[in-house]
């Protein structure tokens, strides 16, 4: 199920960072007294009464200036306020209602999302001050009195935000849908993709890099199941990011990994393997997620019939460190061998979320330390006790042995080739966790 998102918004220096890293519990926004310190969008996570929802903190609303900055920032919180479910309104009641505070409120009732009403600055108990109560003006409804600094009035303002969610309406697709990230460099033909999928101009397409900024679900559905496909903005080198939207965009991308299933990497055959190409596939793969590398744009390259072979070769040298994930060469334009990428992204799902018997893992042990024994060193071998696995997404086994330090890199590669091997486990990285008898 995706998580729904809530915008907190405001005009600058009303404290909506330090509310933001009050309610995600962590420093993430930088925080000073001076007004526009936050220029990007920043995304956490909260969680209230067993429920979680992804916040984003913007920078401050300037609705009438002309600066270039200030414009930017009206636009980073505009994109926010559009990919809301719900937006909290931080004004700040040591200063009053300003014009800027109704500029503001203007602007989000235009928008039809649910607006929490947030007062800030509001620390000491008791009586509010009389200009807690000009902010009824705003016509928002009732304000909530909110100490972001002491935590004060947080808990009412989660409950009311929370309460615009209707979390049973999904709840039917928890395990259902696939949640599908599809990352790679800028102008790999990732909107593309999801336009063919989805048959509709979905995603705004164009030869000049970076043309998406923000992270766009799409669900779909067909012969083979539920899908949810994330079109993210196209990650760069870090010193070719000027722009701040981009740098935005790539902490969306990053997200879109964290909370997806299957990473859809996206390669342009035109171009080849680049060192980029590589970093990309190297978030999905410590982010753990279960793999697929489409090489697109293969319509267009001149071939003979070694050119896949050769291509394929260059693959697996460059990505020799997510040998398990399987490669298919699409064209987005004409929808070539998609067919076959739907049936790579479920095979891959499902290994990420197959779950092995303990019997059958420790009859493959034996069987493997049988066939190389286990590496010993100055007279003492390691001895493996027995294995189990722990958790899925990704596969993750536990091994239990006499010494840690005797299990070498090395031997661990090769029982994970033999679970691999044995279990079927292509598409997913494997997570093993090695512990010494009698370690917690």
């Amino acid at each position: 199920m995706n998580k729904p998102v809530i915008a907190v918004v405001g005009r600058p220096n009303v404290g909506k960072s330090t509310l933001f890293n009050k309610l995600i519990g962590q420093r993430l926004s930088i925080v000073d007294d001076t007004p526009g310190v936050t220029r990007d969008r920043i995304y956490g996570e909260v969680e209230w009464c067993g429920k979680t929802a992804f916040i984003v903190d913007t920078g401050g609303i300037e609705p009438k200036s002309d600066d270039i900055i200030l414009v930017q920032m009206r636009r980073q919180a505009q994109l926010a306020i559009d990919t809301a479910n719900v937006i909290i309104l931080v004004t700040d009641c040591k200063s009053g209602m300003v014009a800027t505070d109704m500029d503001v409120a203007q602007m989000l009732q235009k928008s039809g999302k649910p607006v929490v009403l947030c007062v800030n600055k509001c620390d000491t108990l008791g009586e509010p001050s009389p200009e807690f109560y000009e902010f009824y003006n705003l016509g928002l409804g009732d304000p909530i009195e909110v100490s972001a600094v002491h935590g004060y009035g947080t808990g009412d303002l989660l409950d009311k935000a929370f309460s615009s969610f209707d979390y049973d309406e999904n709840a039917e697709d928890d395990g259902t849908i696939i949640n599908v990230a599809v990352i790679g460099k800028p102008n790999a033909g990732k909107s593309s993709l999801v336009n063919k999928i989805t048959n509709e101009e979905r995603c705004i397409v164009s030869d000049i890099a970076g043309t998406t900024r923000d992270t766009i679900d799409t669900l779909v559905e067909n012969k083979y199941g539920k899908f949810n496909f994330t079109d993210t903005a196209g990650l760069r080198r870090q010193s070719k990011i000027y722009d701040n939207i981009e740098k935005y965009s790539i902490i969306r991308a990053k997200m879109a990994i964290e909370r997806s299933d299957v990473c859809v990497i996206m390669i342009d055959a035109t171009e080849g393997v680049t060192e980029q190409d590589t970093k990309v596939a190297g978030l999905a793969h410590e982010a753990g997620r279960a793999c697929v590398i489409a090489v697109n744009k293969w319509d267009a390259v001149e071939k003979n019939d070694k050119t896949m072979q050769e291509f394929r070769k260059k693959l697996d040298a460059d990505f020799a460190f997510m040998s398990y994930a399987p490669k298919v060469f699409i064209s987005a334009k004409t929808g070539m061998r998609i067919d076959r990428l739907f049936e790579y992204i479920i095979s891959c799902n499902d290994s990420a979320n197959r779950r092995i018997r303990t019997g059958m893992l420790n009859e493959l042990l034996a069987q493997a330390t049988t066939r190389v024994q286990p590496p010993s060193d100055k007279g003492k071998r390691l001895k493996i006790f027995y294995m189990t696995q722990a958790s899925v997404k990704p596969p993750t086994f536990v091994f239990f042995c006499n010494n840690a330090q005797l299990f070498h890199f090395s031997y661990q590669r090769y029982l994970e080739n033999r679970i691999r091997e044995a279990f079927a486990l292509e598409g997913t990285p494997i997570k093993i966790v090695v512990r010494e008898r009698g370690e917690k």
